[in-house]
């Protein structure tokens, strides 16, 4: 979000960098053109020739067809970014290069060398750079930019910084404030965040700060650097970046809209096994509870359950002779399969093998028969009998995460059996209807039963469309004969896809997506406070190397099963693998909010980082007592409202108690002006925050340390009831 924001420089940004970007759009249709054009000549030639001239042809027409491809590709996106530097060159940066018809640089690929800078510079090594801008586009439109300062003075000195946009404006701001407390404070945001982004990607780095101390946009930055200086180490596998919301995706998407290209998936937990849809809230009982390592047990358990032994030995008639599924071999296969270590429903195939081997050697011995022929028959007749596949089934059941999960907390006797380590009130506490919606409490459950279970019976096979070393060897050919000769680049496992027929290769983005068991070379989390244990234990899967940047602040755990601090959180899972790092300034909020904030965080014990506010603004706090505190809130942020769209603008929320949502909304009679509880305006900031009845909301204090800290311009507090201890405006 961008707070004290000029409007009118905001837009005349936009108005020239959307000149910018139609030039280059332009430049990108003519390409475009130039290539259709050189694939309708090589067409309209025909089919004649030699067989190798016409599959020479051919071959080269598919590289003007990848050409094509390519350049469709970018369509979305084309320029990201810009870098102003101190000698007074500008360049843009973006998917991949482009030049004017005379080979003068238009667009730099943001892999080249000369780009460098643009993931590499920071406000306390910049370089030659003096700011950084993101350029967020839709289709062709420039919708918003965004400015990273990183020399304020040269910048000034160049009359460059009044068309400043987002937090760039900020932080010009700061260092325009001559005081030698600014100075300090400004060097020391710096020197803070630089040593986050450049820290080594070794181990786990855990970055904790307070509200407003930019951790996320550091987080951030650490990704593109990691992505950008061990390139080579992360393309092949990705990075993953863990977010509580959309809209920390949506931030993602504004800081690293390239680097899709080398594998950087963003995703909440839930968006991590594919099909899951998560619609309900878990009581904080259960998600306790659900939280647990000892629910791993309790899966593997639940797992092992469908891997069941008859009761007795059952008979079963196959073209009028009798064969006998006897419980000691039924225990002899699957200790069997077990042994091979495959998950369930792979294994099954082993299991369901040696039994039928076993009641095929009982009719074999009925009927001595001695020839191969007609053991396989016999075999097959085995196999096709229909009360021989449901006795099978019965003793090792195929199942997806999900049914097992839906079975387990609806089924009395089956979550006895499997959480028997539980004591029995806590197994109450997990039972529910089998048709209830999965909560997100459920996702770091589903994905270990997925892990244990594997895929069903008939699931994801091996893509026929990709090429074979024939094919690919052959496109190494084609592009040694002809590659020097075009306008086009293109490695030979994306031309033999092409020549093959099928689709262009999917990316590393694209196939880790789709692919549950993918691992990663590095994952960035969000708001990790608020993780559990059954979640952490569900990212490590992702990143064997334990190659993580873990971001939050244990003050504002609003989880009932996340972390109140870090040692005993990651030392279990790191051991001396990890390092924290802490930011210190808050450059965003106002220094009364700051003060008012922690004042009432440490009398009610949360473990507050040191916070020093950068800002410091004239009535930045207010509070209101109102026999009516709904009316008195609607009252206040319509005039807030009111202020801002008669001035430069900003945002106005409340954020109160879920009872009086209804309400409040009613009072306002607006949809501009949002109501939140506190948990849902985690992560987010407003110009104005009114938070509505705080001592309520105190009955979870990291709840109300969260709803005060949201505010980048003023707080409003109003109530009726008293104020809980600590908080004094």
């Amino acid at each position: 979000m961008a707070n004290e924001r000029g409007l009118t420089a905001e837009r005349s940004g936009l108005a020239a960098e959307q000149e910018v970007v139609d030039g280059l759009y332009t430049r990108l249709d003519e390409l475009r053109d130039e290539a259709d054009d050189r694939l309708a000549a090589i067409r309209k030639e025909g089919p004649s020739g030699s067989p190798q001239n016409r599959s020479e042809r051919d071959a080269f027409a598919t590289l003007y067809e990848d050409r094509i491809s390519q350049l469709d590709a970018v369509e979305d996106r084309l320029c990201f970014g810009r870098l102003d530097l101190r000698d007074g060159e500008r360049f843009y940066v973006g998917r991949i290069g482009l030049s004017d018809a005379e080979h003068v640089p238009l667009l730099t690929d943001w892999r080249a060398p000369a780009a460098r800078a643009f993931y590499s510079a920071t406000a306390a090594n910049p370089g030659p750079v003096v700011n950084r801008r993101h350029l967020t586009t839709q289709g062709r439109r420039v919708t918003a930019v965004e400015d990273d300062v990183l020399d304020v003075d040269a910048l000034r000195e160049m009359g460059a910084d009044e068309a400043l946009a987002g937090e760039g404006a900020l932080l010009a701001a700061l260092g325009a404030r001559r005081t030698g407390r600014m100075g300090d404070i400004v060097a020391t945001i710096q020197a803070e965040q630089d040593a986050v982004i450049r820290a080594p990607m070794t181990g786990a780095l855990v970055v904790q700060g307070g509200p407003g101390s930019g951790k996320t946009a550091v987080a951030l930055h650490r990704a593109a650097y990691l992505l950008y200086h061990h390139r080579e180490q992360l393309e092949s596998r990705g990075v993953l970046l863990i977010g509580p919301s959309k809209t920390f995706l949506r931030y993602i998407d504004h800081v690293l809209p390239s680097l899709g290209e080398t594998g950087a998936v963003s995703t909440t937990l839930a968006g991590l096994v594919p099909g899951i849809d998560v619609t309900a809230v878990e009581p904080d009982g259960s998600a306790e509870i659900k939280g647990r390592t000892v629910m791993a047990d309790v899966v593997k358990a639940a797992v092992r359950e469908r891997q069941r032994v008859p009761r007795a030995d059952k008979e079963i008639r196959i073209d009028g002779r009798t064969v006998v599924i006897k419980r000691s071999d039924v225990k002899d296969a699957q200790g069997r399969a077990r042994r091979e270590g495959r998950p369930h429903n792979e294994a099954r195939a082993s299991f369901a093998k040696d039994m039928i081997g076993r009641l095929t050697k009982q009719l074999v011995e009925q009927l001595e028969v001695y020839s191969d022929d007609d053991r396989i028959e016999l075999e097959r007749d085995v196999r096709d009998d229909r009360n021989v596949r449901i006795a099978i089934n019965l003793c090792w059941l195929p199942i997806t995460p999900q049914q097992l999960l839906r079975d387990l907390f609806s089924k009395p006797h089956l979550l006895d059996h499997a959480a028997r380590m539980l004591p029995m009130h806590e197994r109450d506490l997990l039972l529910r209807p089998s048709a209830a919606p999965f909560t997100e409490a459920d996702v770091p459950l589903l994905d270990e039963a997925a892990e244990l279970l594997g895929e069903m019976p008939g699931g994801r096979g091996r893509r026929s469309d990709e090429p074979s070393d024939e094919e690919i060897q052959y496109a190494k050919d084609v592009l040694e004969t002809f590659g020097q000769e075009s306008m086009i680049q293109v490695d030979a496992e994306t031309l033999a896809a092409r020549m093959k027929g099928g689709t262009t290769r999917l990316s590393v983005a694209e196939r880790a997506r789709g692919d549950r068991t993918w691992t990663y070379g590095h994952v960035v989390v969000d708001e990790a406070q608020e993780l559990s244990p059954m979640a952490w234990r569900m990212l490590l899967r992702r990143c064997p190397t334990r190659s993580f940047t873990i971001v939050g602040d244990v003050a504002q755990t609003t989880s009932v099963a996340g972390t109140r601090w870090w040692p005993e959180t990651m030392d279990p899972l790191f051991q001396t693998g990890w390092e924290l790092r802490e930011l210190t300034i808050s450059y965003r909020i106002p220094a009364a909010v700051a003060d008012a904030a922690q004042a009432y965080a440490r009398k009610a014990r949360l473990p507050v980082s040191e916070l020093r506010a950068a800002r410091e603004l004239d009535d930045a706090t207010a509070a209101t007592r109102d026999r009516d505190p709904i009316a008195a809130a609607a009252g206040i942020a319509h005039r807030h409202a009111a202020g801002f769209a008669e001035g430069e603008g900003g945002l106005v929320a409340v954020i109160a108690p879920p009872r009086l949502h209804g309400a409040l909304r009613k009072a306002l009679g607006t949809p501009t002006i949002d109501v939140y509880t506190a948990r849902e305006s985690k992560g987010l900031e407003f110009d104005v925050a009114v938070v509505v009845e705080p001592a309520e909301i105190a009955e979870r204090p990291g709840d109300l340390y969260v709803a005060l800290t949201r505010p980048t311009r003023r707080l409003e507090v109003v109530h009726a009831e008293a104020l809980p201890a600590g908080l004094s405006l």
